[in-house]
């Protein structure tokens, strides 16, 4: 199991569709936490010039250290190795069968974008598609409400009321286009993080608001009892802050730079917030921005506000168009959507919205996708619930079947 961006979590060496795999197949589990994530610090702090050792391709050269290793320690020398992904280690395990087939023998790579891209626009078309799976209701009502954020910044009384119904933690500056661009952000970000891990079954890695789904939030935007479009997004708001324990939204641009500039190990950035736009800047892109007409949470976070965010975190010449030339040179390195491997499996979820940067028709027939109706992202990788649909259930015993021929294969 390859760990992504975050602390790599003990309770998937006893839990998740992985172990069930390695039960069918008798296989011994490794987990490997990502360099610079969890407790991984291989230097003594995330200054610039230290975090200039965190990429894809060193991680991937990690994992492959690692698996010489773990041949010789346990006494493996020709047992077979099947890497195993979720997101952006998903992507790690496509690549890491593309980089070292000679060290792995097959890899899931699960709802893993493999297209880097600087405006992610896409990112919220697919929201929209699934907010829309309860009705096209949600999205219209989440636009009035939009519609009449934008009205009240232009008074000074409307601007406390919006500060008082959506519990912000500072006044709102008008003038401040990064604190109003950050705002909106959060805004769209309340039903972004309910869309991708819908009814997703991660409670046992001890997750909290799972019992939140589109059907909740879309549930309350289409509540005329609780008054206004706006009332009601800022019921979802409210919400979402109190099941984060959070009594208020932070907003202020210049805030959340400052906290991540911070580059010492025990600062919250380091939980993985640095190191991911670092990659993000560096690598990748993805920047999920407003930048597509169809969709309902306003235009002020266009692609450039992610490029500023990259330019004022790590005070270095991060321009649109640097960063795009990061992102080709990744694209060119690992094959883009023509990535050339075998045995390898891309399962996605056509709720979740990093299907749109995946790989899902098969590029051969030893290289197959699953796409998988009605789930959201990384669902195949968790255990299994009494609410999986068909179609999850059939993905689990599909990728278990292939490892199984790559095994003797």
């Amino acid at each position: 199991m390859i760990g992504g961006e975050g602390t790599a979590d003990p309770i998937w060496m006893v839990e998740g569709a992985w172990i069930d795999y390695a039960r069918q197949h008798s296989a011994i589990c490794f987990m490997v936490e990502h360099r610079y994530y969890g407790k991984s610090h291989p230097v003594k702090d995330l200054s610039l010039d230290n975090l200039k050792y965190l990429s894809s391709r060193q991680a991937l050269a990690d994992l492959a250290y690692f698996v010489q290793f773990i041949r010789q320690k346990f006494n493996l020398p020709t047992n077979k190795l099947i890497s195993f992904g979720g997101s952006y280690s998903g992507s790690l395990s496509a690549w890491l069968r593309a980089k070292y087939p000679f060290l792995v023998d097959g890899a899931v790579a699960t709802s893993a974008p493999i297209h880097a891209q600087l405006d992610f626009k896409e990112y919220l078309g697919v929201v929209v598609s699934s907010l829309a799976t309860t009705g096209e209701k949600c999205s219209y009502e989440i636009y009035m409400a939009t519609k009449t954020i934008y009205s009240y910044l232009q008074d000074k009384d409307d601007r406390m009321k919006l500060k008082e119904m959506f519990y912000l933690c500072d006044d709102i500056d008008a003038n401040n286009q990064m604190d109003i661009a950050n705002l909106f952000t959060n805004l769209a970000g309340n039903f972004e993080g309910v869309v991708q891990y819908n009814k997703d079954n991660r409670a046992f890695e001890g997750a909290i608001g799972t019992n939140i789904t589109i059907d909740t939030v879309c549930g309350i935007m289409g509540d005329e009892s609780i008054g206004t479009a706006l009332q009601r997004y800022a019921a979802v708001n409210k919400l979402l802050l109190d099941t984060y324990f959070q009594k208020c939204m932070d907003f202020k641009y210049d805030k959340m730079i400052s906290d991540l500039k911070k580059t010492n190990w025990n600062s919250s950035a380091s939980e993985g917030g640095r190191q991911w736009t670092y990659q993000t800047c560096a690598e990748f892109g993805w920047f999920q921005s407003s930048d597509l007409v169809e969709q309902p949470f306003g235009i002020s976070f266009p692609v450039n506000f992610s490029c500023s965010q990259c330019a004022d975190i790590f005070e270095k010449e991060f321009t649109c168009s640097a960063i795009g030339a990061n992102i080709d040179d990744s694209n060119r390195y690992y094959g883009d959507y023509g990535i050339k491997v075998t045995k390898v499996v891309f399962p996605n979820g056509s709720i979740d919205p990093w299907h749109a940067m995946g790989i899902l028709h098969d590029l051969s027939e030893d290289a197959p996708a699953i796409y998988i109706n009605g789930t959201a992202h990384c669902a195949n990788m968790y255990p299994e619930s009494p609410d999986d649909n068909e179609e999850l259930k059939q993905s689990r015993i599909t990728i278990s079947n292939l490892i199984g021929k790559w095994l003797v294969s």
